[in-house]
């Protein structure tokens, strides 16, 4: 999966003539970021809305991909100068000697399993615990990446054996369908579609809670060659992002609207929506039991220097 992300490293180097140099007086930086069309990013969306990147000289364009691991190549390659990626995957790419390096918090888990907003959802009512997952196929947006890592360790903590769990790789607004056809057994999802697969009667038999209560589940991040190159943009994109963050934790009613600017989703499901924690701090703890469970469940042979990804 990261064989891309190490291809580019060289044409990162050079930059592509697309990317923004530092501003000059009156005319903004036009900067582009890489997001996933999920509740998780809504504060960036609302962010752009409040004039939050705008009045730091920052002209932002929103670009949607399926997962993190498809925007950290268009990072690298300069195609995007931010993004938006899970943890696992940022720590993968790090192992790999990607020139990445996290700027801001993304989001983090409710603290409550039974409340969250993203989870593993079954259908069938025979499937009652974690543990039946065994021999069962599981959808994740990505392989190898924070989904199929804490359906492991849900697993795992349930007492099953997470390699008996198969993986299908789809993308979030396609597992509900595959889900009901009786292709996959269970789909780990995210708001919004965590709260449409539980309108049709499915049940939740898991979550990012179990996994830790304070999972950081993703961070905004850039790559090295942006930091050396514009500094001082880098600087003004963290501080927005940040104010985004802070902003969007403590007016719900906004995220909810902001969230029908991007997505297809209605008002009504909107209002019923479990929103995420979005502290601007980025939890190391959180982070680091990220990096050990990546190693438990073979997704890498040792653990990756976290504080090189970290700000």
């Amino acid at each position: 999966m990261f064989t891309a992300l190490i291809l580019t490293t060289a044409t990162a180097a050079c930059g592509d003539d697309d990317s923004p140099t530092t501003s000059t007086p009156g005319k903004p930086d036009q900067v582009k970021a890489g997001v996933i069309a999920i509740l998780d990013v809504a504060p960036i969306y609302l962010g752009k809305e409040k004039g939050f990147f705008s009045k730091r000289n920052i002209e932002l364009t929103l670009e949607t991909a399926q997962g993190g691991s498809a925007i950290a190549p268009s990072v690298l390659s300069g195609q995007y100068q931010f993004g938006f990626s899970n943890v696992v995957s940022l720590l993968l790419a790090k192992s790999q000697n990607a020139p990445l390096k996290a700027v801001a918090n993304g989001v983090n888990s409710t603290g409550d399993p039974k409340a969250d907003f993203g989870g593993i959802v079954v259908k069938d009512p025979a499937i009652t615990s974690p543990k039946q997952l065994e021999g069962k196929k599981v959808a994740t947006n990505a392989l190898k990446n924070i989904v199929d890592t804490s359906v492991k360790d849900i697993v795992k903590k349930d007492g099953g054996d997470p390699n008996k769990v198969s993986f299908v790789e789809l993308a979030f607004p396609d597992m509900a369908a595959q889900l009901d056809a009786g292709n996959v057994q269970a789909i780990f999802v995210v708001e919004p579609f965590l709260s449409a697969a539980k309108a049709k009667g499915w049940r939740t038999i898991g979550s990012y809670a179990d996994v830790d209560p304070n999972l950081c589940v993703a961070l905004y991040f850039t790559s090295q060659q942006q930091i050396q190159s514009n500094p001082d943009l880098v600087k003004r994109f963290t501080e927005a992002m940040n104010e985004s963050l802070t902003y969007a934790n403590s007016h719900p009613d906004e995220v909810r609207a902001a969230l029908g600017t991007y997505t297809q989703i209605t008002e009504q499901v909107r209002k019923s929506l479990t929103l995420p924690k979005w502290p601007s701090e980025i939890d190391k703890d959180a982070i680091n039991k990220l990096a050990d469970l990546a190693v438990t469940y073979g997704l890498l042979k040792s653990k990756p220097d976290v504080d090189s990804l970290l700000p």
